[in-house]
């Protein structure tokens, strides 16, 4: 299997023409009856050594965790160790040099630049909390916040080296999480005891989720034709930015709590339509997934309402079931209806609409 980043590369090589790359894209898009713009394509394995490898190097690092934890100091003597993290982080950039830098393999490199990130994050954040000690980290909201800024800002520089040397595309979605994670940190270290901190803390998590949605279209805008690595970047970055706009969004208007009135199901109907409508311009499909349990409880509550307690549940799964294969199967379509009439200047930082498609 051949990816858009494999023929890309055969293209800067040489290997290929930019002419015969670009043919041979039309030909895809023709065969499957829709632009491959549309697609959303991402490489997650190349194969099932891509899951045999994944799953050896899952069992190596969760040993080596496990092994780690018994050695050095631990927080409260029986907590995590920072060796644990040290071993984690190790193993996975020396198995990144081959599975990743020379193999090119698509899942391995994925759970190895979380695995990386992670045993960073957990290095630094336990060596912390073992620095101040756990009473304090406990006891004091500031200190501990301190120590989760201080061990993701760790995460954050983890995956800006990783993101030099391999380039993996989800590793820049890990670094934006470490920084969301580093100011969310902050914020709560700074904010304390204040009342209603829930509510303070999920409004700084939308505008943070708001940010990151803005960074994934700066990658999107860069490659409308989705050709490039950089589109691969901006999926992963959707992707962590939709929930952190959609839930805030839910539960700051208490539509989140499995409960509520018909008006307030009318209400998760209206903004999912709107979640909708934006994903069609961005063509991006993370916030109709992130929307999904929203959208299931209030079809259900408005079902229930109008008398069909009995099959409520199945009469909500059979409408947004039907929704959303339809809207699947006209994507190209309703893209085009909704993003032609705004302006140009707007059209042009989208994904583009007009991308040849060869008919039989």
């Amino acid at each position: 299997m051949y990816s858009d980043g494999d023929l890309e590369a055969a293209v800067a090589a040489g290997v290929v023409t930019p002419e015969a790359a670009a043919a041979l894209r039309d030909y895809v898009a023709a065969r499957s009856g829709s632009p491959a713009v549309d697609e959303e394509q991402f490489r997650l394995i190349t194969g099932f050594n891509d899951i045999f490898v994944s799953i050896a190097a899952a069992i190596l690092l969760v040993a080596l965790a496990w092994i780690g934890s018994d050695f050095g100091l631990r927080i409260d003597g029986d907590g995590p160790s920072p060796i644990s993290g040290v071993l984690v982080a190790g193993a996975a950039w020396g198995l990144a040099e081959f599975f990743t830098k020379k193999r090119r393999m698509a899942l391995p490199s994925i759970l190895l630049l979380l695995a990386f990130v992670g045993g960073v994050v957990e290095a630094v954040g336990t060596m912390l909390a073992l620095v101040v000690g756990p009473d304090a980290a406990e006891q004091s909201k500031m200190v501990g916040g301190l120590v989760a800024a201080a061990a993701a800002a760790a995460g954050a520089l983890g995956a800006w080296l990783h993101w030099r040397r391999f380039r993996v595309p989800i590793t820049v979605a890990a670094g934006a999480a470490s920084i969301v994670g580093l100011v969310m940190a902050l914020i709560a270290s700074a904010l304390g005891e204040t009342p209603n901190m829930g509510d303070i803390m999920l409004g700084f998590l939308l505008v943070l989720g708001v940010g990151v949605f803005l960074f994934a279209m700066w990658w999107d805008s860069s490659d409308p034709r989705r050709e490039t690595r950089r589109s691969d970047v901006a999926f992963w970055l959707h992707l962590l930015a939709a929930p952190m706009v959609v839930h805030p969004v839910f539960k700051l208007l208490g539509l989140a709590d499995g409960g509520g009135s018909a008006g307030g199901a009318l209400v998760v109907v209206g903004l999912y339509l709107l979640f909708a409508l934006t994903a069609l311009a961005i063509d991006r499909r993370a916030l109709l997934v992130s929307a999904l349990l929203y959208v299931l409880w209030a079809m259900s509550r408005l079902f229930e309402t109008a008398g069909a307690v009995e099959l409520n549940l199945a009469l909500t799964a059979l409408v947004i079931g039907s929704a959303l294969l339809l809207l699947s199967a006209f994507w190209h379509s309703a893209r085009r209806a909704v993003v032609t009439p705004l302006p140009a200047g707007l059209r042009a930082k989208l994904p583009v609409l007009d991308r040849a498609v060869v008919t039989a």
